[in-house]
C-alpha cells in the first residue's frame, strides 16, 4: 500500500514557485528546490515529477490564481473603468518597489523560456489570450456604463491594456524609484483609459 505524502502540497508548490520566480528556471536547480521544499529527491520527484514538469505546474497554478484574483477586481469596482485601472497600475502598487523589482511571474517566465521550450510559448500565449478575454468583458461593461469608447473592439482593447501593463513590468524589473514608475502607471492609464464620449447616430 502507498504511503501516505507527510507534507502539505500547497506549501511545497508555494516554496517551488517563489524559487522559481526569484532565481529563475535555468538558475534554480536540484539542490534549490530540495532545499526549499524540505523534500528528499525521490519524494519531489515522486510526487511532481521532474523539474520542467514542476515548473509548468506551478505556473499554471500561479494563472489560475492571478486570473482568479483579477476576475475578483473587476467585478468588485463599483465601476469597470476603476478595475481597469487598479489591473493597469498594479505593477507599481507595492510602496517598497520589491514587487516590481521582481516583477510578473508570467511575464518572466515568457521572457525566459518561451523561445526555447513550445510548452512554455504555448502556456505564454493561452496565459495572456485568457487574460485579454476577462479584460474584453470588463471593457464591454465600461462601454455599457459610457466610459469607454462604443467604437472600440473590446478584445482589441483588451489586448492593448495587457501590453500597456506589461510594459510598466518591464519597466519596475529594471529598478526604476517607485514613484517614478506610480507616476508613469498613472499616465498610462489616463491615456489608454480616457473617457471617450459615444458617437451620436
Amino acid at each position: 500500500m502507498a504511503r501516505p505524502r507527510q507534507f502539505d502540497e500547497k506549501t511545497v508548490l508555494a516554496a517551488v514557485r517563489d524559487q522559481f520566480w526569484t532565481a529563475g528556471y535555468a538558475a534554480t536547480s536540484l539542490e534549490d528546490l530540495l532545499r526549499v521544499t524540505g523534500l528528499g529527491k525521490g519524494s519531489l520527484y515522486a510526487a511532481f515529477g521532474d523539474k520542467r514538469r514542476l515548473y509548468l505546474r506551478v505556473l499554471g497554478d500561479y494563472v489560475e490564481a492571478t486570473h482568479g484574483a483579477l476576475r475578483a477586481v473587476l467585478a468588485d469596482a463599483p465601476r469597470a473603468v476603476d478595475g481597469l485601472r487598479r489591473y493597469l497600475t498594479a505593477p507599481a502598487a507595492d510602496p517598497t518597489g520589491a514587487g516590481a523589482l521582481r516583477g510578473c511571474f508570467l511575464a518572466n517566465s515568457a521572457s525566459e523560456m518561451a523561445a526555447a521550450d513550445a510548452d512554455v510559448l504555448a502556456a505564454s500565449r493561452g496565459a495572456f489570450e485568457e487574460r485579454a478575454g476577462i479584460l474584453a468583458e470588463a471593457v464591454a461593461r465600461a462601454q455599457r456604463e459610457g466610459d469607454f469608447s462604443a467604437d472600440a473592439d473590446p478584445l482589441h482593447a483588451a489586448r492593448a491594456i495587457v501590453a500597456a501593463q506589461q510594459g510598466i513590468v518591464f519597466m519596475g524589473r529594471t529598478g526604476i524609484d517607485v514613484a517614478e514608475l506610480r507616476a508613469v502607471a498613472e499616465t498610462l492609464a489616463d491615456q489608454v483609459l480616457s473617457a471617450t464620449p459615444a458617437r451620436q447616430p
